[in-house]
């Protein structure tokens, strides 16, 4: 398949999946996340890769969903939109269903669904300048694309509570504090620290490696669902909103929002 949103590099038995977008933060479009999750369908059949990185090309990781995409057809039945706005949540699925060992590299920013695709990787390494956040709930929105239940685990329910519903951008300290990140190093030492990261784990053996995530992952998100199977209907209520109208214009005027509840 050829790439127009993502570039996809080769370094013996290690993969690196980059972010194309840098002129918009590496903004996630409907384009680049069909790119992201078919290429994580691509290592499927793939027993030469042991390791794949995830990283964005320019200064931010991904600053998230694309709020200037425009909708290709705003007269859609509610069926068909049901099924677009499933996009995310079969990209977070791909990347969680790679067999192969994943890294995120996060350097800038990493927001929303920027924020959820490390999320759904086995390890992040995040340079010193990195910020995470979910900035959904200030757009009147919820968190969808199943990306919940992986905030949740990584840094418990109280401090996941206070990530997504105040929707506020946390440092990389902070990060590595919570173990929402699990090494801080140098921007200029982000790709090293990544690729010396994956040669470790692509000089172990890979059947054993491989069981042990798809163990690991089975019990850790075991209810997720059963849980999560309704992410994108609530998205599509909270979209239909007046506080969501209100979140939007908010962002692009560059002012507090007033949400009223309706």
């Amino acid at each position: 398949m050829e790439y127009t949103c993502i570039d996809l590099e080769r370094f013996d038995q290690i993969a690196v999946v980059t972010l194309n977008r840098p002129e918009v933060m590496n903004a996630l479009n409907g384009t680049i996340m069909k790119e992201i999750e078919a290429v994580s369908r691509s290592f499927l059949d793939d027993e030469q890769t042991r390791v794949v990185i995830f990283r964005g090309d320019g200064k931010h990781f991904s600053a998230g969903a694309d709020l200037k995409e425009k909708v290709s057809d705003p007269d859609r039945s509610l069926l068909l939109a049901r099924r677009e706005a499933g996009l995310g949540a079969r990209m977070i699925r791909a990347i969680c269903e790679i067999n192969q060992v994943t890294i995120a590299a996060i350097q800038g920013a990493a927001l929303g669904g920027g924020a959820c695709i490390p999320t759904a990787c086995d390890f992040r390494i995040g340079s010193t300048d990195s910020f995470c956040g979910y900035p959904e709930v200030n757009l009147g929105i919820n968190l969808m694309w199943r990306a919940l239940p992986l905030c949740v685990r990584l840094i418990g329910p109280a401090r996941a509570k206070r990530m997504i519903m105040l929707g506020d951008n946390e440092n990389a300290k902070t990060l590595l504090e919570w173990g929402f990140l699990d090494q801080l190093v140098e921007r200029e030492d982000l790709e090293q620290a990544s690729m010396t990261l994956a040669r470790r784990y692509a000089n172990q053996p890979p059947i054993a490696v491989q069981m042990i995530k798809q163990s690991i992952n089975a019990v850790s998100s075991a209810l997720d669902d059963a849980v999560m199977h309704m992410d994108t209907d609530q998205n599509l209520l909270t979209a239909s909103t007046e506080d969501r109208k209100e979140g939007i214009s908010a962002f692009f005027e560059k002012r507090p929002p007033e949400f009223s509840g309706r």
